[in-house]
């Protein structure tokens, strides 16, 4: 593994340069030698694939409603992230969402699917509760396809959708919790101190919208406007015994006094490809702006909205005349600087007026903001009112996407989504330091960088690829993570060395066009109760299994199965735990084989002393428990990795005090 010194910008404004049969190896002994995700084989539903110690155990393809047979990577259609409660997986859409049965992971069913435009739809879960995300202009307070044609509507949806989903098949609206930047993202949190609510930090990454739609909403610096809705991020409470009552109570402004960091611009290939598209834009009667030095042609809905202002700041009314057009296009400019980084102002610009995604870890009252130009540590011991506790910069990193702590807290991984997620961002020609994983190790409020991650198999030009969500899988005494990072399929790799993170198994297709970058890969991939369940944004809905390796052995997987999650929203990150048992004391010896943690001769007499104390019981096994626990002990003093020995030994005390 090489170690690595490695927002979209203006969401809904800017038009961004917007699978599977084939040989699937099986378990490998080793790492191939030549990378079989290269140079697959394209196409949508029969693109080639490549595996290596994943099992793919069933893709389902999109139900009716949420897919466009006759175009490919329909963006109105995009599968995004998912939730998962009991059996069922709630995959969001950028037109609602679909509910899949899983209770049988080799075909799962479709239990419904609900049709509910207004991007991401990012959807949570927590007991009979479901919120979902809403930001972009056509989403509708009743769920309506019609969309809405007007620039100010109070019909309009830009927030958190509340629904009950006692009967899953069947939800019903609670609440619409409106916000001034809409809904792009959002976590659900939880907290040990207040049972009586939940509450949802709300990450919106859209222009504010007009005081004349939600009042109080103000796009104003805050040296202008103390209320303004830039610089912070809204904090819902939700009671359980009223969440019709959910409401903003906070609005914490943790951006306050950071300044633009240092930012690496786009590869000298992509700046000439973007000014060749924006000049051919421009001979057609587009529109375009430089963004980060990089021109840009801007979206048909912003431009349209633009023009519109234009027409009422000359106090007319209906369609823009062509003076209206030319008074845009010789602004045009100045005004995508002021949209994307407010008025001008003497000294540094501003730092990110908002976070794309934030994971919290109550157990430790801590928090991971991934908020475009900082990676933030917050302290969310008082849930309604986080604080910023530490800021980290990179000029590697683009836009800090996501963030995912180790299970004890010791560490925090950061994504970067260079290019936004439609660009293709995994080529042999880009930097490995640039839209990959970012590992830092942390103490108290202080995060120190270590290494970078970054899928190792070059994808190519017409596939978007970058590092993008995951979940940690949970291998007792490791820190595993299986990441999706869309057409460069799925990544597990192993960064309990936190500089010198390693993959371990992998899943690929090929791309979807092999003309151009259709849209299409993996959104998310994460662990749930023994299975990793990816969304993928055209193909639908992948289930995988992991296989044993030299890399985890099958006592690790099946250690790893026995952590069950009720419900699993991941940017709600719980603490893991194991259950006594033998299979867990396994995994720890599996792990000081391949270590050469311990002498060969004490791991062989461990090994079997565990095998006859679980052909024990009673009594005999708590006592023959007890003394291989005493002796580990013993062993540690001269073990190379005396950590593992002990925790080894406290495991299968652990065990003996089980023993029933």
């Amino acid at each position: 593994m090489r170690r690595y010194s490695s927002v979209p910008l203006m969401i809904g404004v800017l038009s961004l340069a917007a699978c599977a049969h084939g040989t699937q190896a099986g378990v490998s002994t080793a790492t191939p030698k030549k990378d079989p995700r290269v140079g697959l084989r394209a196409g949508w539903m029969d693109a080639g694939q490549a595996a290596w110690n994943l099992k793919l155990v069933s893709t389902t393809p999109p139900s009716e409603q949420f897919i466009n047979p006759s175009t490919p990577g329909d963006f109105r259609l995009i599968n995004s992230d998912i939730s998962v409660v009991g059996p069922y997986v709630i995959q969001g859409n950028f037109s609602g969402y679909q509910v899949w049965d899983i209770s049988n992971p080799s075909h799962p069913t479709l239990h419904t699917a609900y049709v509910c435009p207004g991007s991401q739809s990012d959807v949570s879960v927590y007991r009979r509760l479901m919120f979902v995300s809403g930001e972009s202009l056509n989403g509708r307070t009743d769920c309506g396809t019609q969309g809405v044609e007007d620039s100010v509507s109070h019909d309009r949806l830009r927030g958190i959708r509340i629904f009950d989903i006692t009967d899953i098949a069947h939800p019903k609206t609670l609440a619409n919790v409106q916000t001034c930047r809409g809904s792009h993202t959002h976590t659900v949190v939880t907290s040990p101190a207040d049972t009586a609510n939940v509450y949802i930090y709300v990450s919106g990454s859209a222009p504010v919208r007009s005081p004349n739609e939600l009042a109080g909403c103000s796009g104003a610096d805050l040296d202008q406007d103390s209320s303004s809705a830039l610089f912070r991020i809204e904090v819902i409470r939700v009671p359980l015994a009223a969440p019709e009552q959910a409401r903003i109570v906070s609005s914490p402004r943790i951006f306050q006094g950071l300044v633009e960091p240092t930012r690496h611009g786009e590869t000298p290939e992509d700046v000439a490809a973007a000014a060749k598209t924006a000049a051919e834009a421009r001979a057609k009667g587009g529109f375009t702006a430089k963004v980060n030095g990089v021109e840009m042609v801007l979206g048909p809905r912003f431009v349209s909205t633009t023009l519109d202002s234009v027409v009422k700041a000359r106090g007319g009314s209906g369609a823009p005349t062509a003076a209206d057009s030319a008074t845009f296009r010789a602004n045009t400019q100045t005004i995508v600087d002021r949209v994307r980084l407010g008025p001008p102002r003497p000294g540094p610009h501003p730092g990110p007026t908002q976070c794309h995604d934030i994971t919290v870890y109550p157990a430790l009252g801590l928090a991971g903001g991934a908020c475009g130009g900082y990676g933030l540590l917050l302290d969310i011991r008082d849930p309604a009112n986080p604080k910023r506790i530490a800021a980290a910069a990179d000029s590697n990193f683009s836009f800090w996407h996501s963030a995912t702590f180790n299970n004890d807290g010791t560490k925090i991984l950061f994504t970067d989504e260079w290019g936004g997620g439609l660009q293709p961002r995994c080529r042999v020609t880009d930097k490995p330091e640039w839209g990959a994983d970012a590992i830092f190790t942390l103490s108290g409020t202080t995060l120190t960088f270590k290494s970078y991650y970054k899928l190792l198999a070059p994808q190519t030009a017409n596939e978007n690829c970058v590092a993008h969500n995951g979940s940690l899988i949970p291998v007792p005494g490791r820190d595993i993570m299986v990441q999706g990072w869309y057409q460069g399929g799925i990544s597990v790799f192993d960064w309990t060395d936190a500089a010198h993170p390693v993959e371990i198994a992998y899943f690929d297709r090929g791309p979807m066009d092999s003309t151009k970058l259709v849209g299409a890969g993996s959104w998310s991939a994460y662990w749930y109760n023994g299975y990793i369940v990816s969304s993928e944004i055209a193909r639908g809905l992948d289930v995988f299994e992991l296989q044993p390796s030299p890399f985890m052995s099958q006592n690790e997987i099946a250690a790893a199965k026995l952590v069950h999650f009720d419900y699993l929203n991941v940017q709600d990150q719980q603490k893991l735990a194991w259950p006594p048992s033998f299979v867990v004391a396994r995994a720890y010896l599996d792990q000081l084989v391949r270590s050469n943690g311990l002498a060969a001769d004490r791991l062989s007499a461990a090994r079997t002393a565990l095998s006859r104390a679980e052909g024990l019981s009673g009594d005999a096994r708590r006592g023959a428990l007890t003394e291989l626990a005493t002796q580990l002990n013993g062993d540690a003093a001269g073990a190379s990795d005396q950590a593992k020995v002990r925790t080894l030994a406290t495991a299968v005390r652990d065990l003996a005090g089980a023993t029933q």
